[in-house]
C-alpha cells in the first residue's frame, strides 16, 4: 500500500481526530471507508465513462440538447 498526504482545514481535522477518538478508531480507517463510499456511488459513471460508444452517444446528446434536438436511443444505439 501507498502513502497520500491530504491536506485538510485544521478544524476539520480536529473533528475527525474527535470522532476517531470516540469511535476507538484510527484516522486511517475512517477516511478509507469515506474513499471506499465515496469510490461506490462513483463506480456506474466510471462503468459508463469506460465505454467509449456510451461517452459518443452522451455527447451527442448534450450537443443537440444544446441546439434544442433530441437524439432517440434506439437509432443511437443501434447505428440508426
Amino acid at each position: 500500500m501507498s502513502t497520500t498526504t491530504v491536506r485538510i482545514p485544521e478544524e476539520k481535522r480536529d473533528l475527525l481526530k474527535i470522532v476517531a477518538s470516540v469511535e476507538k478508531r484510527e484516522i486511517k480507517e475512517i477516511l478509507t471507508e469515506l474513499i471506499d463510499e465515496y469510490l461506490e456511488r462513483h463506480k456506474e459513471t466510471l462503468e459508463i465513462l469506460s465505454r467509449p460508444d456510451w461517452v459518443e452517444a452522451i455527447n451527442d446528446g448534450l450537443k443537440a440538447s444544446g441546439k434544442g434536438e433530441t437524439v432517440k436511443w434506439r437509432k443511437k444505439k443501434f447505428g440508426k
